[in-house]
């Protein structure tokens, strides 16, 4: 099947079986900049949820820009990957400061938090611009059916599969394909169990027809996860508890949490286990109640524990508490 047979069978494959999102078909670029940044880490039916929500609290971008950022925080709070949100609010200030929604690849590309991925589908979904949005979907299919052995995470493999999606791309459609090969991937050919038995491509499929389905696409192995431990103190005086808002230079940032110390102990049944992208985190959680208002280290301060509800916590403390 030659490059054009193969757009065509994706696009003839998404009209039958795309999926339908709340921001298919509209050509607001600040509901689909949403999407983007909310869907990318995070399973579609978690994140159309948030989406809807954000959506409905800030319906536009100025007053998305005009909110604080432990508004925003606090309304992000589960989806995890926190700069994303911290990220987001800055964006939005960006685009009010220039006064419209950016219009070029170039511009979107500029925002906080926009890589090359995003800056395509946006551009593309939004202001029909040519330009291919290559993910973790895209790698998936076209290793698979072209079988690209290049690691997928190299910056050859990057440079190759972005190449190959290029020449793919429909000019007239490249809102339309990408959303394709988003679905298809996620759909029909999918990382574990794909459907190849009732794949419009099966029959020029390099995987299928070598068996090796299971082994693309290729990626580099990564480092091991750093293991950490942490003992929280819930230190509970008279209706208050003691938190401190998490700084620049690590996780969570921007989010608030007890009083922590940080030290190697014993794993046993009655820690939580919490695994991060490269952190594996152990943790308990101590509640102290003294008899005296104790006096809180620097950053510390005290709230109404019926108010701590109101602040934006790491998943972590959440299952902590």
């Amino acid at each position: 099947m030659q490059h054009q047979e193969f757009t065509l069978a994706v696009l003839h494959w998404f009209e039958e079986n795309g999926r339908e999102l709340p921001w298919r078909g509209s050509q607001d670029p600040y509901a689909i900049w949403l999407s983007e940044i909310i869907l990318q880490q995070t399973r579609i039916a978690q994140g159309t949820e948030y989406w809807h929500r954000f959506m409905q609290r800030w319906p536009n971008v100025e007053l998305l820009a005009a909110a604080s950022g432990d508004e925003v925080l606090k309304e992000w709070q589960g989806l995890g990957y926190y700069s994303r949100a911290r990220n987001l609010h800055h964006a939005a200030q960006q685009i009010v400061q220039l006064g419209h929604f950016p219009q070029t690849y170039e511009e979107i590309r500029a925002l906080k938090g926009v890589g090359d991925y995003t800056a395509a589908a946006i551009s593309s979904m939004a202001f029909s611009l040519p330009h291919a949005a290559v993910d973790g979907n895209v790698y998936r299919v076209l290793s698979r059916y072209y079988g690209i052995a290049t690691p997928i995470n190299s910056t050859e493999g990057k440079a190759e599969f972005q190449q190959l999606d290029n020449e793919l791309l429909p000019h007239e459609q490249a809102g339309t394909w990408n959303q394709a090969m988003m679905d298809f991937g996620a759909i029909q050919c999918t990382p574990a169990a794909p459907r190849c038995l009732i794949c419009p491509l099966q029959e020029s499929c390099y995987a299928l027809r070598n068996g090796k389905v299971s082994e693309l696409p290729v990626k580099e192995k990564n480092i091991k996860r750093r293991e950490r431990f942490f003992t929280y103190y819930y230190i509970r005086y008279q209706g208050q508890v003691a938190i401190h808002q998490r700084q620049a230079g690590d996780i969570w940032q921007g989010l608030w949490e007890p009083m922590l110390k940080e030290a190697v102990f014993p794993i046993g049944a009655s820690l939580v286990k919490h695994v991060l992208t490269h952190q594996t985190l152990y943790a308990r959680m101590i509640v102290e109640e003294p008899k005296s208002k104790p006096q809180l280290p620097e950053g510390y301060i005290w709230i109404q524990e019926a108010d701590l509800e109101n602040y934006a916590l790491p998943r972590l403390i959440e299952k902590l508490l």
